[in-house]
């Protein structure tokens, strides 16, 4: 049983129909990048005001059309927490999005002066971490990997406040491939990602909702139709829908930038196998950036129109497929009289 302020956090992340339908604008490098492409610039060279105004014109235009939004706290505090609508949900992330690279694989930290307990202080429902994670590096890589997921998780309980849980494969050090940022493989291994999913769903590591890829690549996925490959890709999702529903964890998909149609027929597969909705960006918002800044009315358009579409397509299909999720408050039998709850809770 999830505790109040965890039930409360995740209730915020939701819309009115129990469905996760956010938007993600953390993401960092890939900003960078299309930031420098629209420029003609190196990624080195973006300036901090266009990711200040990028990330604003991000809020500005989406926020009234999700149920939450995912915010970083060096560019999109800064850049449009005044602009967030109260009744948007706000989930911050408490990762670096620079990693150490070992050969037996990579290793993830906090942002500098950054934790769980300002995010509490300034008002976040929830915290999110990603995760780069393989059941196949190495053993040190895998305790440290480990070690970090579960501290987080205990600071989140000390604080009760939401922990969204980020898991990404990624390629060794020297492979084909190899990058930095998330770049979904089309050979990937599906057992790669399913447990995963295993591990971090286990008790000691407090996750309160999985922010998950899908499986099999999005490009190679065939159409939900009953043929043989559809079967065998489903059985694949079911499994990540198993795990996380024995362990009780609602679970909801992140897009890696794949075309919508292609995320589409992903969020069908997963929503059969119980997920409860996304958490997409770059499908979402990557396109207007990559096409029209610097020219900031015409990235405002782009979004009101194509993002914005995008957005409602994606939170229509979640209405019509996805699972509901629904808030359980804890129970209180144990509460008689004036006073035992604030102590109960106190002490908790």
């Amino acid at each position: 049983m999830l505790t109040l302020g965890k039930t409360r956090g995740l209730a915020r992340l939701a819309n009115k129909d129990g469905h996760f339908c956010m938007v993600a604008l953390d993401q960092r490098p890939p900003l960078f990048e299309a930031l420098a492409a629209a420029r003609g610039i190196d990624k080195s060279d973006v300036a901090f005001s266009d990711m200040i105004t990028a990330k604003r014109l991000l809020v500005e235009n989406l926020a009234p059309h999700c149920s939450s939004m995912l915010f970083d706290p060096n560019y999109a505090i800064p850049a449009a927490i005044d602009v967030l609508p109260p009744d948007c949900g706000l989930i911050v992330t408490l990762e670096d999005h620079r990693t150490e690279e070992t050969e037996g694989g990579r290793k993830s930290k906090v942002i500098a002066d950054w934790s769980v307990e300002k995010i509490r202080r300034l008002g976040g429902d929830a915290v999110k971490v990603l995760a780069w994670y393989r059941p196949d590096a190495s053993a040190e890589v895998l305790e440290h990997q480990k070690a970090f997921v579960r501290k987080i998780g205990e600071d989140c309980r000390r604080h009760d406040i939401a922990y969204v849980l980020e898991l990404l494969v990624f390629p060794f050090l020297g492979t084909a491939g190899h990058t930095a940022d998330y770049v979904e493989s089309p050979t990937k291994l599906p057992e790669l990602v399913i447990e995963s999913v295993r591990e971090f769903a286990k008790p000691e590591y407090g996750v309160d909702l999985l922010k998950l890829e899908s499986p099999l690549a999005a490009n190679s996925l065939p159409p939900r139709d009953g043929s043989a490959a559809a079967l065998a890709a489903q059985r694949e999702f079911d499994a990540i829908g198993k795990i996380c529903a024995d362990a009780g964890i609602p679970w909801v998909l992140l897009s890696g930038g794949a075309a919508t149609e292609k995320f589409e027929c992903v969020l069908d597969y997963a929503y059969a196998a119980g997920a409860g909705g996304f958490l997409a960006g770059r499908t979402i918002w990557l396109n207007a950036i990559r096409s029209h800044f610097p020219d900031t009315a015409a990235v405002a358009r782009a979004l009101a129109e194509e993002g914005v579409a995008v957005v409602e397509r994606l939170s229509a299909l979640t209405a019509a497929k996805a699972p509901r999720w629904t808030p359980q408050a804890p129970a209180f039998q144990e509460i008689h009289n004036e006073g035992d709850f604030a102590k109960s809770y106190a002490a908790a």
